[in-house]
């Protein structure tokens, strides 16, 4: 059921390319029975033709099936033996042994046909895999990777989607490959002497019970690797991004040892599984040999009795059959382990597919026209989980064209209330409104191209300085100003005092910036994320302690890229360096989650309360 379960998820389109590998798969297997057919009359001539057998017999509409046969092969027999006369046997082994090769070239094609065909199904799944799972990933809210170990994700987006591709084409075989040719094979075995076969199905089922026992917890087993190359991961994602600090203290022994201690668990759990995966193959083969001798004792033991229905020659071919039936028993026996593994990944995916978005689109959106008036956040509340609020019926509007500024010790909320506007988090009590509409109730697309982004930690991808720029805009369309794209790029540059450097670098635009900007300085990073909030020239601007990581140097440089992009538009500021927002038209002081000054730089100061202190630490007045 799970298997049905697993392809019906999957591999439903791709049901043309299934129906071609499926026939292709039984034409295979009906080839290579004609290719196994030429063995027995080559051993009739080697031994000498069964000169009963060797009858012309005139075939009528009343004989039975069994009498038609049995008619048809005396025939050939007669045939054979007339051709012997007249050319030799020497001739007939020739023509007999033309026939083998030519029926298992077609056999060959056919076979290769199944898998030409099978490839786009296994392609197209992981495809479709990777962009439902990318796509689900892209979609979620911040708030769920906040719980969850990017490592962990990386993990279930690899290893899990590359061992459910793999159990989903064990799937295959199991339906549509192997359980074809077993069952042609049997029919065929039923055909030639339904004795033998009686005996051989009474056998069969000690010896699936033997490699069912194999594959018992081997889907446990997997989950529990799957989550131990997660834990893997994410050490090495947290090596890579704090390398500077451990190498400051001296702290490669400690990663080194806690990384040992993780592979060589890791190890061991995949040595158990693998283990066990590969001792299906061995056992199976094993057991199939014992078959084999069983009855190779019993058919032969017939034979020689005289009480056989058979003849030695057709035994041989029985034997040849039934030794072919092993290979897709070994195949199905390891891909019903792939299967078990696959499902256990698939339920891994499955915590990333299933996840629910707690930003919730309603079904009717209302439309958001442009920006006119004022943003309103009113008596909002907010917690990362119910026992701790982070920001409590907190109320402030702000007119547009004004610059607010939110300061405030570390924790007091200042960066919640900016990522509350863009609907990262929803609000947990009251509403944040736009010209009256509350943002709840309009297209999160919609919402968010209104609003421009400048964080502390510059966010920038391992691209050029020209598709970092464009990020944020639609290059399909025309360019702002009736230019072209990179005249519009080069004057968001200029703007954020970022051209000189880029035209400085090799290829200008076109030269890549490395993994997050790492050939950039920190000044310079910030100043093409400027830029690219420049070219998006949005009405709304929200900027989260954009200088606080600069120098004095990078930090005038990138203040004066600030002021022109904050120039003519309505900005909230998560200020860290109080210099900064002097000139704020509205500076909210926030403290434990509330709002407890309002006001320009010259009056809070000269409250003497909450503003006052921080301004003094700061050394700022």
């Amino acid at each position: 059921m799970q298997i049905l379960k697993l392809l019906r998820r999957f591999v439903l389109p791709y049901k043309g390319m299934v129906g071609l590998n499926l026939l292709f798969n039984f034409l295979s297997t009906i080839l290579s029975l004609f290719s196994f057919a030429a063995i027995i009359p080559v051993l009739q001539i080697l031994f000498g033709i069964n000169d009963a057998q060797a009858q012309w017999t005139a075939l009528t509409e009343t004989m039975s099936l069994q009498e038609t046969i049995a008619a048809l092969k005396g025939n050939m027999y007669f045939y054979l033996q007339m051709l012997i006369a007249e050319r030799g046997s020497g001739f007939v082994l020739f023509v007999l042994g033309l026939f083998l090769v030519v029926m298992t070239f077609f056999k060959c094609l056919t076979a290769w046909l199944a898998n030409y065909f099978m490839v786009p199904i296994r392609t197209g799944v992981l495809r479709d895999l990777r962009l439902t799972l990318y796509n689900k990933v892209v979609s979620l809210p911040i708030g769920f990777f906040t719980e969850e170990r990017k490592g962990d994700v990386m993990s279930r987006m690899t290893n899990d989607v590359n061992e459910v591709e793999a159990s989903i084409m064990s799937s295959l075989d199991i339906i549509f490959k192997d359980p074809i040719m077993i069952v042609v094979y049997l029919c065929t075995l039923f055909f030639i002497s339904w004795q033998l076969t009686v005996f051989v199905l009474i056998l069969l089922p000690v010896a699936g019970l033997l490699i069912g026992r194999i594959g018992r917890n081997l889907k446990k087993a997997s989950t529990l690797g799957q989550e131990q190359t997660a834990d893997i991961l994410t050490q090495i994602e947290e090596t890579l991004g704090g390398l500077r600090v451990v190498k400051a203290f001296n702290a490669e022994h400690k990663l080194r040892e806690r990384f040992a201690a993780l592979a060589n668990t890791t190890r061991r759990t995949f040595n158990r599984i693998n283990r066990r995966y590969y001792l299906a193959h061995p056992v199976s083969e094993f057991l199939g040999t014992v078959l084999i001798a069983v009855l190779l004792w019993y058919g032969g033991g017939l034979i020689l009795s005289e009480r056989s229905t058979i003849d030695a020659a057709t035994f041989i071919y029985y034997l040849v059959i039934f030794y072919s039936i092993i290979n897709p028993a070994k195949d199905l026996s390891k891909a019903s382990y792939g299967v078990r593994r696959g499902i256990a990944s698939l339920e891994r995916i499955d915590v990333i597919l299933n996840a629910k978005s707690n930003i919730v689109e309603i079904p009717n959106p209302k439309p958001l026209p442009a920006f006119e008036h004022e943003i309103c956040y009113r008596d909002v509340s907010f917690a990362y989980n119910k026992e701790v609020p982070v920001l409590s019926h907190v109320n402030l509007t702000i007119h547009k064209g004004q610059m607010v500024a939110l300061v405030g010790q570390s924790g007091s909320g200042k960066t919640t209330m900016a990522d509350l506007l863009p609907r990262f988090y929803d609000v947990a009590q009251g509403c944040i409104t736009i010209d009256g509409v509350d943002i709840r109730d309009v297209r999160t697309y919609d919402l968010r191209a209104l609003m421009g982004n400048v964080n502390q930690e510059a966010i920038l991808f391992n691209d050029t300085f020209y598709n970092n720029i464009t990020f944020g805009v639609d290059t399909t369309q025309p360019a702002p100003g009736g230019g072209t794209w990179q005249q519009a790029v080069e004057a968001a540059a200029r703007i954020a005092n970022a051209h000189d450097f880029i035209v400085a670098t090799p290829d200008g635009y076109q030269t890549s910036i490395g993994d997050r900007g790492s050939r950039l300085s920190g000044g310079q990073r910030q100043r093409v994320s400027i830029a690219r909030a420049i070219l998006k020239n949005p009405p709304i601007l929200i900027l989260d302690e954009a200088t606080s990581a600069l120098d004095t140097e990078s930090e005038k440089l990138v203040q004066e890229a600030l002021e022109h992009l904050m120039k003519d538009r309505t900005t909230l500021v998560v200020a860290h360096r109080l210099s900064t927002i002097r000139n704020a038209d509205v500076i909210c002081v926030l403290h434990e989650g509330q709002i407890v000054e309002m006001g320009r730089h010259d009056d809070l100061y000269a409250l003497n309360g909450y503003y006052h202190k921080l301004v003094e630490m700061q050394n700022a007045k």
